[in-house]
C-alpha cells in the first residue's frame, strides 16, 4: 500500500504522526544539555529540513535565522500558521538550532522574511497539501471538494465531515522534495498575516521569566576570563597570534579558587571556582607583549587622510560610457568628501556565553547572530567534526551586526576543553567595548555637477569600507586562522544611487581594515547614501528647484514615487528651495529635509529590500551649535507587512538608533588601540533627546515580504544633514553632527 492509500477506517486506527521533519522537536529548553545524535547539514530542498507535525496536530518550524529583537519568531509563526492552516498558538519556532534548523546563512540584510521565509512557507503549503490528500483518500472524494482549516480538513460543502490533523497522522516520516511551485494560500485567506498579532517573546520578557545566556547556569559550572592583547581592537597590523612574550604564572598563584591558567599561543585564560576569583586573577596576571607600531591617527579630524591613506582595491560598479566626457563640460561642477565616523554596537550587556566539551563533543549556548558560522568555528577551533558541535542559540544583549562575531563562544569551547567541566565567560566591559568589531569609518568621494539648463550632467562616487567579517577571534588569537588584511567586498551596499543621471561611474575601493570592523546596521548603504542623498538636495539648491521636485526628474520607480508622494502628504511638505530665509524663530534655526532610499543589500549587485524615505525637522542653536531633531516623519513600504506592529516597531528603532549615530556616536581611538571602553560614556541619544516619531506605513499585501530591519535607517543622515542645511545655510559633509562640528560650519558659512 502506497503511503497515501489509506481508508477512513485505517487512518482513525492508526491515530499516529505524519512526520514531515527527520527532526523531532527536543525540548524548548534552553538548559537541555542530553546527548542528540548529529545529524549532517540539513538540506535545503526538504520539506522535512522546515516543518514537522505532532501526532497532537500541532505544527513545529524550523529556521536557520535568529529573532535579534525584531519579532521574526512571532512573523514566521504568522506564516507557517496560515500556510499550514492552524491556529497561531499551535505553532512553535525553533530558530537558529544547529541540530534542528537548517544553515540558511548569517542573520543579516533584512534577509529573514524576504529570503529565508520562502522555503518555510512553500513546506508549510506542502503538508497542507499532503495532510488534504490524505483526507482526500480517506472520504473518497477529489481534493478540490476539501477544505483545511483549523488543524483540520473538511468537506466544504458538509463541515461535519472533518479529520483533525491529529487524526489523518500516519505515523511515517514523510521525507520529500520541496515544491518550489507548490500553490499557496491567497492573501484572502490569511487569519494573521498582515494582522497585528502580539509577539510571543515579550510576556517572558518583562515578566522576567525569560533566560538569556548571561543567566544561563549548569551542574558543576566553572566562570572564565580571558585577557586579551595589549593591542585593542587592532587588527592585522597587531601581532596578533605571536604578540605574547611571557606569562608570569607565579602573579596569580596566591589566589583563591583558581582551576587552570589556559594559554595558547596569543590566546589566555583563566577559570576558576567563583567569578570573582577569575576576575581578580585576569587583572593580576602579569604577562610581556611584542611591541606594535600603532594606529594611525583616527582622530575626527585627522579621519579623512587615514581612509584616504588606507590601501585600497578600485572595483567598477557601473562605468557609463562618455561620463569622462560628461565630467569635463560641467557648467556648475561640484566636488564633495563625506566622511562616516567609526561606530560602537554598544550592547548594553557584555557578550557572554557558557560551554561544555566532553566525549568529542561540544555544546555551547551562545547569543550568536550566525549559530551555524560559529558551528563551523568552534569545529575548526577545537579540531572537531561540524557534526559535533551544537550551538544553542539563547537571547543576549546586542546584534544588529555586534553578534555575528561571537568571540566568547570560542573563549569558553576553548577553557571548557581544557577543564573538562562546563564553563561560563563573560567579557568585562572594556574588552567588549574595545574589541567588538566597529562600525567602520568610511570616506565617499563624489564629483559631478549640472549643465547649463541645470540638470544633472554626471555623477561619479568613489567609496571606501575598510572591514570585513571580523573573524572569531580566538581563532586568530591561536593561530588556527593567519592573521592578515583579508578585503571583502562589503562597501557596494546600495552604491549606486537610485536615480537615473545621465553618465554614471560608481567605484568600490576595496580595502582591509584599519582597526577590527565588520557590519553594523545598515552596513555601507548607510554612509553610501548620506552622500547619494546629501549630494543631489546640494545640486537642487544650485539649480534653485525644490529638492523633492529635483530628485522627480531622475526617477522612474513607481513604488518610490508612491512612497514620496505619501510621505509629502502626510508631512505636509511645501515646495521649497534652500536654505529657508524664515528660519530663525524663538532664538532657534529650524529646518526641514529629505531623503529617500531602497536597500539594496547581499553581494553585488544584491537585490532590493525595502524603500524608506524620511522628511525631518530639526532646531539648531546658532549660539552652540546644539541639533535637536524635532520629529521625522517615515514612510516604509516593505511589501506585505506580516507584523504592522512590528514593523512599525522596526522603523521606531531604525530611527532612534540611526539618529543617535548621527547626531552624537562616534568612537575614539589612540595610537594604542581603541579607547572608548566605558558604556557610559559613549555619546547615545537619551530619552529627553528622542524625535516625535510619525510612521506611515504602506502596505502591499499582494507582494512579497521584504524585511524592515534596516531599510528605514538609511535615509536618516542625509535628511539630517538637509534639514541642518534648509535651516543654517551650513553644508555638514562629516558624521556625527556635534555641536562643535555645527558651530564651525555655521562660523564657516556666515564668513
Amino acid at each position: 500500500m502506497s503511503r497515501l492509500e489509506l481508508t477512513r477506517r485505517q487512518l482513525l486506527q492508526a491515530g499516529g504522526v505524519v512526520m514531515v521533519s527527520s527532526l523531532l522537536p527536543a525540548p524548548l529548553s534552553a538548559f537541555a544539555a542530553e546527548s542528540v545524535a548529529s545529524p549532517a547539514d540539513l538540506p535545503l530542498d526538504r520539506v522535512d529540513s522546515f516543518i514537522s507535525l505532532t501526532a497532537d496536530g500541532r505544527v513545529t518550524a524550523f529556521n536557520g535565522h535568529v529573532d535579534l529583537g525584531t519579532g521574526i519568531r512571532t512573523a514566521l509563526a504568522q506564516i507557517v500558521a496560515d500556510e499550514i492552516c492552524v491556529p497561531f498558538d499551535h505553532v512553535t519556532m525553533i530558530l537558529g538550532d544547529t541540530q534542528r534548523t537548517p544553515d540558511q546563512g548569517p542573520t543579516i540584510a533584512s534577509a529573514t522574511l524576504q529570503v529565508t521565509s520562502v522555503p518555510l512557507r512553500q513546506a508549510a503549503a506542502q503538508v497542507r497539501h499532503l495532510l488534504t490528500a490524505l483526507a482526500a483518500k480517506a472520504f473518497e472524494l477529489p481534493a478540490e471538494q476539501l477544505t483545511a482549516a483549523a488543524g483540520q480538513v473538511f468537506v466544504t460543502r458538509n463541515p461535519g465531515r472533518s479529520l483533525s490533523y491529529a487524526q489523518l497522522a500516519s505515523g511515517q516520516n514523510l521525507h520529500v522534495m520541496l515544491d518550489k511551485n507548490v500553490q499557496l494560500n491567497s492573501e484572502r485567506q490569511n487569519h494573521y498575516v498582515g494582522r497585528a498579532v502580539p509577539r510571543v517573546d515579550i510576556p517572558a520578557k518583562v515578566s522576567g521569566g525569560l533566560t538569556y545566556v548571561h543567566d544561563l547556569r549548569l551542574p558543576g559550572m566553572l566562570h572564565g576570563r580571558v585577557v586579551r592583547p595589549p593591542y585593542v581592537g587592532a587588527d592585522s597590523s597587531a601581532p596578533l597570534g605571536g604578540g605574547l612574550l611571557s606569562v608570569d604564572e607565579s602573579s596569580i598563584a596566591h589566589l583563591p579558587g583558581i582551576v587552570k591558567l589556559v594559554v595558547i599561543n596569543d590566546f589566555i585564560g583563566i577559570v576558576a571556582e567563583r567569578e570573582e576569583q577569575a576576575i581578580a586573577a585576569m587583572r593580576q596576571l602579569k604577562t610581556e607583549w611584542k611591541p606594535w607600531a600603532g594606529l594611525p591617527d583616527l582622530s575626527p579630524e585627522a579621519l579623512p587622510a587615514a581612509l584616504e591613506a588606507n590601501p585600497k582595491t578600485d572595483r567598477v560598479l557601473r562605468d557609463d560610457a562618455g561620463t569622462d566626457a560628461a565630467l569635463a563640460l560641467l557648467h556648475t561642477a561640484v566636488q564633495a568628501d563625506y566622511v562616516w565616523p567609526y561606530h560602537q554596537h554598544a550592547s548594553i550587556g557584555p557578550s557572554c556565553a557558557v560551554a561544555e566539551v566532553k566525549d568529542g563533543r561540544a555544546q555551547v549556548w551562545s547569543g550568536t547572530q550566525n549559530p551555524h558560522d560559529l558551528r563551523k568555528d568552534i569545529a575548526r577551533l577545537l579540531e572537531l567534526p561540524p557534526g559535533q558541535v551544537h550551538i544553542t542559540r539563547m537571547e543576549a544583549s546586542g546584534c544588529y551586526g555586534r553578534n555575528c562575531a561571537d568571540d566568547v563562544s570560542a573563549d569558553a569551547a576553548l577553557l571548557a576543553r581544557a577543564t573538562g567541566r562546563p564553563v561560563r565567560v563573560q567579557l568585562m566591559r572594556e574588552q567588549e567595548s574595545g574589541w567588538e568589531p566597529k562600525g567602520t569609518g568610511q570616506l565617499i568621494r563624489v564629483r559631478g555637477g549640472l549643465d547649463a539648463q541645470n540638470r544633472v550632467a554626471a555623477y561619479e562616487l568613489k567609496t571606501s569600507y575598510p572591514s570585513n567579517n571580523a573573524v572569531t577571534l580566538p581563532l586568530v588569537l591561536t593561530g588556527k586562522v593567519a592573521n592578515r588584511g583579508d578585503v571583502q567586498q562589503m562597501g557596494d551596499r546600495t552604491a549606486i544611487p537610485q536615480y537615473e543621471y545621465p553618465h554614471m561611474r560608481v567605484v568600490c575601493q576595496d580595502a582591509a581594515p584599519i582597526v577590527r570592523a565588520s557590519w553594523m546596521r545598515g552596513v555601507s548603504a548607510l554612509p553610501n547614501v548620506f552622500a547619494h542623498e546629501s549630494y543631489v538636495d546640494e545640486l537642487a539648491h544650485l539649480a534653485g528647484i525644490d529638492p523633492i521636485a529635483f530628485r522627480r526628474r531622475y526617477l522612474d520607480d513607481q513604488r518610490a514615487l508612491a512612497l514620496i508622494d505619501a510621505l509629502v502628504a502626510r508631512a505636509g511638505w511645501q515646495p521649497r528651495t534652500s536654505p529657508n530665509p524664515e528660519a530663525r524663530r524663538d532664538g532657534l534655526l529650524k529646518g526641514r529635509g529629505f531623503a529617500y532610499a531602497r536597500y539594496f543589500h547581499s553581494k553585488f549587485p544584491g537585490f532590493g529590500a525595502a524603500w524608506a524615505a524620511w522628511i525631518v525637522d530639526v532646531e539648531v542653536n546658532p549660539e552652540n551649535g546644539a541639533v535637536r531633531v524635532a520629529k521625522v516623519w517615515v514612510a516604509h513600504d516593505c511589501g506585505q507587512m506580516v507584523n504592522p506592529d512590528g514593523v512599525r516597531h522596526q522603523v521606531h528603532g531604525n530611527v532612534i538608533q540611526s539618529t543617535s549615530r548621527v547626531l552624537k556616536e562616534f568612537a575614539t581611538f589612540d595610537r594604542h588601540g581603541v579607547t572608548s571602553l566605558e558604556w557610559g560614556g559613549y555619546p547615545i541619544l537619551g530619552f529627553p533627546e528622542l524625535p516625535e516619531i510619525d510612521v506611515l506605513l504602506l502596505d502591499r499585501p499582494e507582494q512579497p515580504p521584504m524585511g524592515a530591519g534596516e531599510s528605514a535607517s538609511v535615509p536618516s543622515a542625509a535628511a539630517i544633514a538637509n534639514a541642518i542645511f534648509d535651516a543654517t545655510g551650513a553644508r555638514l559633509r562629516q558624521v556625527p553632527f556635534t555641536p562643535e562640528r555645527v558651530l564651525a560650519a555655521l562660523r564657516s558659512a556666515q564668513a
